[in-house]
C-alpha cells in the first residue's frame, strides 16, 4: 500500500492545491448530527484545525492525526474511535474514500460536490451507499499564508460526503457564516 507522501500526480496528493483549511462555520453545523458520546477521529488535522477546536469546545472526545506528525492516513489508525470527520486532500479523494469504506466506520468528508461524478467513486457509492450534506452557498476556505479570514467566492461547491451517520441520505443546510450558535447532539 502506498503512503500519503508517495502520491504525487494522477490521484496523488498535491501539496499546494490540497492545503485549504475549513472555517469553523462549516464544522459547527455538524454538531447536531454527531452524538456527544462518540469519539471523533480527524485524520488530516492538527490541533489548531477548526475540526479539532470546534468538536473539543463542544465537549467531544477528539483524536487528530496528520502526515506531518508521522501519522499517514493510509498506514495509521487509532485504536478507539467511532467516526471519521475531516477535509481531506481533494487530489487523492478516491483512495481516501476506498480506505474509509474498508474501515467500516461512519464518516463525514468535506469534498467538492462535483466529486459525485467519476467512474471509480460512483462504483464505490453504488456498492456501499453515500449520504450527502450540502449547503445553500459555497464555503470559503483559508489557505496557507491567508489565515486571517476565509477566501470567499470559491469556484466550486463543497459538500460533506457521509456514510452511516446522517438521519437521511440527502440534507441541505443553510450556511451561517456569522453568529452561528452551535447545537450538540447529546444522544
Amino acid at each position: 500500500m502506498s503512503t500519503l507522501q508517495d502520491r504525487k500526480g494522477n490521484g496523488i496528493a498535491n501539496k499546494t492545491s490540497d492545503e485549504c483549511y475549513t472555517p469553523e462555520y462549516a464544522v459547527k453545523l455538524l454538531l447536531k448530527y454527531i452524538p456527544k458520546s462518540k469519539t471523533i477521529w480527524c485524520p488530516f488535522d492538527k490541533e489548531w484545525s477548526a475540526y479539532v477546536k470546534v468538536f473539543r469546545q463542544a465537549g467531544y472526545n477528539v483524536i487528530y492525526s496528520h502526515i506531518e506528525d508521522g501519522k499517514d492516513f493510509f498506514k495509521y489508525e487509532p485504536e478507539n474511535y467511532d467516526l471519521i470527520v475531516s477535509n481531506p486532500p481533494f487530489s487523492i479523494a478516491d483512495d481516501i474514500l476506498e480506505r474509509l469504506y474498508k474501515m467500516d466506520k461512519p464518516f463525514m468528508m468535506l469534498l467538492p460536490l462535483k466529486y459525485l461524478q467519476a467512474k471509480r467513486r460512483c462504483e464505490m457509492f453504488l456498492e456501499n451507499g453515500i449520504q450527502l450534506l450540502t449547503f445553500d452557498s459555497r464555503i470559503g476556505y483559508f489557505t496557507k499564508g491567508e489565515m486571517d479570514k476565509p477566501k470567499e467566492g470559491n469556484s466550486q461547491a463543497s459538500s460533506y460526503f457521509c456514510w452511516k451517520i446522517l438521519p437521511k441520505d440527502f440534507i441541505i443546510e443553510r450556511l451561517n457564516k456569522t453568529g452561528f450558535k452551535p447545537e450538540a447532539n447529546n444522544g
